[in-house]
Order: C-alpha cells, then structure tokens, then sequence
C-alpha cells in the first residue's frame, strides 16, 4: 500500500473512533442531565411533600375556634413553632389582652384572661412570620348541665316533602313513564304545589292526583335553595295520576339524651340524623322527643357494629320534649316537665377541648334499667378535626360493659361522656373494625348548634 494512502487510512480510522468517542460522551452526558433532572425533580417533590406533611401536622394542632371562660384564667398549650398575633375588641376591660394588638409565643403554654364577654382574632404565623391559620377565640360564661343518658325515641317531621328518589311506572298505554326524571332530584324537598303548602306525603300524593293531567308547579328546597320547578303527572294502568317519585315526611329512631341545661333545653346524639335513603341531614320542621324501653342489645362485633333496639310508643303521655333543631351536632330541643323531674344526676360544669386529658375517663349510658357510668380511656383529642363529630377517640375499658354490649352500640350515640368530674362530650360513632374504640364530640361543639 502506498505510504500516503496508508496515513489517510489510519487518519481516517483516528477520526472515526474518535468520533465514536464524541458520540459515546455525548449520549453519556445526556443520559447523566436527564439524570439529574429526575433526581432534581425528586427531590423537589420529596422537600414539597415533606413541606405540607410538616405543615398539615402544625395546622391540624391549631384549633379552628378556642373557649376560654369569662373572668377565668384559661391556658392554652398549642406548642407549635409558631406566634399568635391577638387582636381585641374595643372597650376591653379586666383582660391581660390589651387594646389594638398582642403578639404572643405559641411554643409554650399560654395563658388568657378575659373580663368581657367579646371575642377575638388571633392570626397565626409559623416561625413568626409565615401566616398560617386565623383562630378564632371566643368567650363564653361558665355552664351546668345535667349530664342524662338515657334512652330516647325520636320522631321528626321532615320541612316538606322529602324526594327519595325518582322511578318509572307503567301508564296507561303500557309504556314506562318518569314524570319527575331529570326535574327532580333525591335530596329534594318539596314544600308546595301550585302555591298551596304541603307537609305531609298524602298532602302531596293528593296534589298529584288532584292534577287531572296538567302541569303543576312545585317550590322545592333543593340544598337550602328555594326554586319552582314544574312536572306533568301521568296516569298509571290504575288511572291514577302520579309524578314517579318515591317520598318521605318523617324520621324515628332510637338515640341517648346527652344533657338538659338550667333554661330546659336538651341535646341529644352528637351527630345529625340523615335520611337512610339519601345520606343526607334530614331537614326538620319540628318534632317529638319519646320515652324508650332498651329491650334488646346486639352485641358488637369487630366488623359488626352491635345496636340497642328500644320499644318506643308514639303517645302524648309518653313525650318527653319538642325537638326544634337537627343538626350536623346532634338534635335539639325544649323539655318537658315528665323529663325534667326524670333526672338522676347532679348538674357538671363542662369542659373545654383544652382540657381534656389522655386517661380515664366515664360514659354514662342505660344499658339495662338504670343510667350508669362505665369505664373508658380518652386515647387521643383532635383539638381541630376536619369531622366535629370525631374531635374524642376513647376505649371501653368496662368489663361489664364489655360483656354487655362488646363496646360501644347502634343507640349508645349521644351518651355523655365524663372525665375529673366535668362534661367533656358524647359518643358519636364506633370503629368499625374494633368494636371497643370509637369517637366523641366536644361538649363545646354540641352546645354551638
């Protein structure tokens, strides 16, 4: 091979493994920035996600709404990273919250005083300067109620027509109608017919059938919103005029009575009643409270809540109050005077959510003949929770009451919970999975319906 021929072969080999070479670094370096991209990118996520989490535990520690008592000295352990910055109401007096503005330290404990019954803002920053969360902190005077545990029947009118769903039928030519389909909806409440008020379901079956066919207008109450809508009743195979709506005018059930106050006045459950249809808070326009005999308990089970099956007589000389309220935290009302000399307990200051303790504590309940106090644990307060029916995590820790009912039961809803000698809150709910363990309410929540 001609020398000069051979150096054009090797420059050219030279060149094409170096070119290679180039090539090779170059994936190289791309591979390493995409890379290095996704371990930017993890981390962050990894710091965002960590950044909420810790934020998420900070805020949940930080109460919506603090108590503290007219003319008490409150204190308040939040310990958080974090200053409160408090603004008081003008014309305070007695207070250790001056006029204007006080910023105070919220790591440690600390402690309120107020003389005047206004409330205040205090606007929250992490670290100082990081707005975070307004509480808002209000007082109240101290109270005496008499916690009752005692077993209730509950009968409630609906404020209208309840509207639990909406079906087909067959009319008269054999076709399948819906009246009501894409009109109305489950949930609705319908409160009158072409002007005229109604309240009950035969009020508002005689309406429809009353139509002889023509449109008729409806007010419905469609999530606290008024609105007129309109439907054309058919005729059935029967000949008669209907709208293809199923409905309800009432709710019953059994429940425990938490307290009466000084004034006469109840609360029951902790929680809402809700239709069983469509989930929903019932909307009532007044009700019954009832005398109940427990006749039977169904044990719990894990998986299995247990429930109280009560024999409740729907008679005047059986009432034991007027209900005027149901709402997410509990059902309330007026009593009369056959509940009012049926008290068995002396009247209990309350207690607020702040101090509440980690330990024993007692529910008061009628499990048998007699209300009685049983044994449990406080294991855990949410002094903000998302659900203000799950603000208390407790245990039964009762043998006997363990023994009865397995833990906590379908109708133990409402008994009052009791822990230094105070009213602290009432049963709510069950744990599904362990029957022993379930959730209370603070009193505070149930006496701010």
């Amino acid at each position: 091979m001609n020398p000069d021929n051979r150096m054009e072969q090797i420059i050219e080999n030279a060149a094409q493994q170096s070119g290679a070479v180039v090539r090779e670094w170059k994936r190289r370096a791309k591979r390493f920035r995409i890379y290095r991209f996704f371990v930017l990118a993890l981390l962050v996520v990894s710091v965002a996600a960590f950044t909420w989490t810790a934020l998420y535990a900070v805020d949940s520690r930080i109460p919506s709404t603090i108590y503290i008592r007219l003319g008490e000295k409150q204190e308040i352990r939040l310990n958080i990273p974090a200053t409160g910055e408090v603004r008081a109401a003008s014309g305070m007096q007695a207070s250790n919250i001056p006029q204007g503005a006080v910023t105070i330290d919220l790591s440690g404990p600390v402690t309120m005083f107020t003389g005047s019954l206004s409330n205040y803002d205090m606007q929250v920053r992490l670290f100082g300067f990081l707005p975070l969360k307004q509480v808002d902190i209000r007082v109240i005077e101290d109270q005496e109620l008499i916690p009752m545990g005692i077993p209730v029947g509950i009968y409630m009118h609906s404020d209208g027509v309840l509207v639990v769903g909406v079906a087909e039928f067959s009319a008269e030519n054999g076709k399948m109608v819906s009246p009501s389909k894409n009109i109305l909806k489950s949930g609705d409440y319908v409160k009158a017919v072409d002007g005229k008020e109604v309240n009950t379901k035969q009020e508002l079956i005689r309406a429809i059938e009353e139509s002889g066919g023509n449109p008729v207008t409806l007010l419905v109450s469609r999530g606290g919103i008024e609105q007129t809508l309109e439907i054309r009743p058919c005729k059935n195979a029967l000949g008669q005029y209907k709208a293809g709506i199923w409905i309800r005018d009432n709710v019953q059930g059994v429940g425990t009575l938490t307290y009466m106050d000084a004034n006469g006045n109840f609360g029951a459950l902790g929680h809402g009643i809700a239709d069983v249809d469509t989930g929903l808070l019932m909307e009532v326009d007044g009700g019954t409270l009832y005398e109940t005999e427990i006749v039977q308990v169904k044990k719990s089970e894990d998986g299995n809540p247990g429930e109280m099956t009560g024999r409740i007589v729907y008679a005047d000389n059986y009432a034991l109050g007027e209900i005027d309220a149901n709402s997410t935290r509990g059902v309330f009302g007026v009593c009369n005077d056959k509940l009012s000399h049926s008290a068995s307990e002396e009247p209990l200051p309350i207690a607020l959510k702040q101090e509440i303790e980690i330990g024993p504590a007692q529910i008061l309940c009628t499990i048998e003949d007699e209300p009685r106090r049983f044994q449990v644990e406080i294991t855990k307060v949410h002094l903000d929770h998302d659900n203000v029916n799950r603000g208390i995590e407790l245990k039964v820790t009762d043998p006997q009451l363990l023994q009865l009912t397995g833990g906590i039961v379908q109708g133990m809803s409402g008994s009052p919970i009791i822990q230094n000698g105070k009213i602290i809150g009432a049963v709510t709910h069950v744990l599904v999975n362990d029957s022993e363990k379930g959730y209370g309410i603070f009193i505070e929540n149930m006496l701010e319906h």
